[in-house]
């Protein structure tokens, strides 16, 4: 298979026709490309706050319903996108308000038959706790698709060993995120890049890039699109498949090949996956030693 993985711009929106034709021209070029499984990053909708003025895109709760409101819409037209183009596609998340709770921020993942399902994200940053106040959402999902198990942890849950392992199944972990400094990328890179390691599978981490002074919620933004697998038999030394160019708005592709992936778990120079539980007895066993 051959995966896209943006990083990402959002636009000021003068009108719906602008952001059809936006996401389709992404759509386009990736699949141009050979590609056959499209990433976009975390908050990447929020861009459709700016329909509604600067006023409504300016203010972190007023922008949280716009967007939300919005989101049918856009499920529709990735919906046709994903058939159009016969490609799996993880849309951009976005704050969703799903019931009388707190909105939580969800992606969804579009297949080339018209299904489509959605992924929550589980543990909040403290941006969106304390300021926002964005909920968790449902449990963990993993898609069993035609491309493979694919798993989706969304920015900071990617740096959280037990979230990857619930996932140890999967093929494939996507990871969209959305960081404001060079460190909270890093983070999130460290935590996809882990969680290849342990679970010896893939993972694909998209951003979104660039400013936008019109909203306070995704007004600076760093990042690069990766693609990392374990640094071991039949993956690059370094364990990256693939990189972009920091901030800089566009696809990074990668080849990936699902029978390296089973190759690497079944007799890789390490076997991090299948040695897993042995932890638990070291774990139990700590004492502490006075020196």
């Amino acid at each position: 298979m051959k995966i896209a993985t943006a990083a990402y711009n959002l636009n000021w929106l003068d009108s719906w026709a602008q952001y059809e034709d936006k996401v389709e021209a992404w759509v386009s070029e990736a699949v141009s490309h050979g590609s056959n499984l499209l990433v976009f990053p975390e908050y990447g909708a929020m861009e459709l706050s700016t329909l509604d003025g600067p006023k409504v895109a300016g203010d972190l709760e007023r922008s949280i319903h716009a967007v939300s409101d919005r989101m049918e819409d856009v499920q529709d037209i990735h919906s046709r996108l994903a058939m159009t183009y016969n490609a799996y596609i993880l849309g951009a998340s976005a704050s969703v308000i799903d019931g009388s709770g707190r909105p939580v921020n969800r992606a969804v993942l579009y297949a080339p038959d018209g299904r489509r399902d959605h992924q929550d994200k589980q543990i909040m940053t403290r941006f969106e706790r304390e300021v926002w106040d964005i909920a968790p959402g449902g449990p963990l999902k993993l898609f069993d698709t035609a491309l493979g198990k694919i798993g989706v942890l969304i920015c900071y849950d990617s740096e959280f060993p037990l979230l990857g392992r619930a996932l140890s199944e999967a093929d494939l972990i996507l990871v969209p995120s959305c960081t404001e400094a060079l460190s909270g990328y890093w983070r999130v890179r460290i935590g996809a890049m882990s969680r290849a390691l342990e679970n010896q599978c893939v993972t694909v981490m998209s951003s979104l890039v660039g400013g936008n002074e019109w909203s306070e919620a995704v007004d600076m933004n760093t990042g690069v699109g990766g693609v990392f697998g374990p640094p071991d038999i039949g993956f690059p030394p370094t364990g990256v498949l693939a990189e972009g160019t920091l901030n800089t708005a566009g696809w990074t592709y990668a080849e990936v090949d699902l029978s390296a992936i089973a190759n690497v778990r079944a007799d890789g120079r390490v076997l991090n996956r299948t040695h897993w539980a042995e932890q638990d007895a070291r774990v139990d066993s700590v004492t502490i030693s006075p020196l």
